[in-house]
């Protein structure tokens, strides 16, 4: 431990790391739970809870940065947030996104910059948006040997062109192209494929139709797996959420009254009290004082 109570070497755990495989071989066996994760200490406490898999999202953008979208996240900044959540996770599988304009130029632009992203944070997988269009990126990445995820429905980095953030595969046309870009990105060689904002029944016949597993949000129940973006489910941000949103905390409230009583504390003096301060002996606190 430093001065400051912070771990400085990751502890030995008794249980095996999760890997792609065991992703892949969760399905119809057992539900698989995801989370964000964008720093060291949250990297921490979810893989302590047990997830499955931690996503290093570009959601960080908007979450952690108050930015309005997920489109002017760099590479930079994905590496920069990644390396610390690989720091604290010991079991569960990393994933990253990989972020606007890193893949969408081919295969070439997606393997120089994901294999940079591997090498410089750790992480074991990546995660890119789209269906048929990005097929032969994620066939030369898995080729490559840097395995996939995939992201359909609801895509956030193409929300410009999807008319904003809007359920997907409303009707029986658009839920046949879903199902054709889940195949593809399946026989591509995608690991998994994340299924955002569409209806139920949409993700459950996708989802029936796949080898793979699927993470839903906003997807219903069907899904092999769910995903939430952590600073929703704690509470961390007050205002509007996602319908598909469940909060199991209110951290922002509990932590502002915290910090009231801190600064009403630091104000009356009674903050640090004598068991927050270091002693010295007495004979040397006399020399000190000339007494």
């Amino acid at each position: 431990m430093s001065v400051y109570g912070i771990p400085q070497a990751k502890q030995e755990t008794q249980e095996p790391a999760v890997t792609t495989a065991t992703i892949r071989a969760a399905k119809g066996q057992r539900k698989i739970a995801m989370v964000t994760a964008y720093d060291y200490a949250s990297a921490l406490m979810v893989d302590a809870a047990g997830v499955d898999i931690v996503l290093v999202g570009d959601s960080f953008g908007m979450v952690m940065l108050g930015r309005p979208d997920t489109i002017s996240v760099t590479l930079e900044e994905v590496i920069h947030h990644a390396r610390a959540v690989v720091a604290g996770v010991r079991r569960a599988l990393v994933v990253s996104d990989m972020p606007f304009m890193t893949y969408e130029g081919g295969p070439a632009q997606a393997m120089e910059n994901a294999a940079r992203l591997l090498r410089a944070s750790g992480v074991r997988a990546v995660k890119i948006e789209g269906g048929n269009i990005v097929a032969p990126q994620v066939k030369a990445l898995v080729e490559a040997g840097i395995p996939v995820m995939g992201h359909i429905g609801l895509t956030p980095q193409r929300a410009a062109v999807l008319g904003g953030f809007k359920v997907q595969g409303k009707t029986a046309a658009a839920d046949r192209i879903l199902e054709e870009d889940a195949l593809t990105l399946q026989e591509a060689g995608c690991f998994s494929l994340l299924l955002e904002a569409m209806p139920p029944a949409v993700a459950e016949i996708v989802s029936a139709s796949l080898r793979i597993p699927t993470i839903g949000i906003g997807a219903g129940a069907s899904c092999d797996g769910q995903v939430l973006v952590l600073h929703d489910m704690l509470g961390l941000l007050e205002g509007h959420l996602p319908r598909f949103v469940k909060q199991y905390a209110h951290l922002a409230a509990e932590g502002r009254e915290a910090v009231a009583r801190y600064v009403r504390e630091v104000r009356e003096g009674t903050f640090p009290a004598a068991e927050h301060c270091y002693s010295m002996p007495e004979e040397e606190e006399r020399i000190l004082r000339g007494k």
